[in-house]
């Protein structure tokens, strides 16, 4: 599994964190940003850019860090065919992968712990897409996004 990582400045120490862990896990994830926590570094540029390659089919999936995880997951949902979700919780991180089939999740650094973020990434990245009932609705939200896609008004 190619995994991209990325962070704004406020979470690039738990990106650093998250990069090591993933290496202790088998994967060779590859850094897309911020590359230090003294320059600041706005989140949508971050954001796009993985969620892009991630689209592009460059990575199977990404994860995004800023301080909150918010402005990173409303950044990578705005590139046609991401879903992100901002994972806080267990259930929640197993329930983006199983039920929507999220490619991307975000968390904020300034909301949970490293050792927090370690076991979510774990239940997260161990996790699969069910399908199922949850089929139709990822087939739903797919669908809106692409009559929206085409908009003028």
């Amino acid at each position: 599994m190619k995994i991209a990582i990325g962070s704004d400045h406020l979470g690039f120490t738990l990106k650093e964190d998250l990069k090591r862990y993933l290496v202790e896990l088998g994967f060779e994830p590859d850094d897309l940003g911020c590359y230090d926590a003294d320059t600041p570094v706005d989140y949508p540029d971050v954001a796009y850019d993985l969620s892009q390659r991630v689209s592009k089919g460059d990575f199977d999936r990404g994860i995004l860090i800023c301080g909150t995880g918010i402005g990173m997951a409303i950044a990578a949902n705005k590139v046609p065919g991401i879903r992100a979700a901002c994972c806080h919780d267990i259930y929640s991180a197993e329930r983006a992968r199983k039920s929507n089939d999220a490619q991307i999740m975000t968390m904020g650094s300034q909301v949970i712990t490293p050792m927090l973020a370690r076991k979510l990434l774990a239940v997260w990245i161990n996790s699969e897409f069910e399908g199922g009932r949850s089929a139709r609705k990822v087939a739903k939200i797919i669908a809106i996004e692409q009559q929206n896609a085409h908009r003028t008004d």
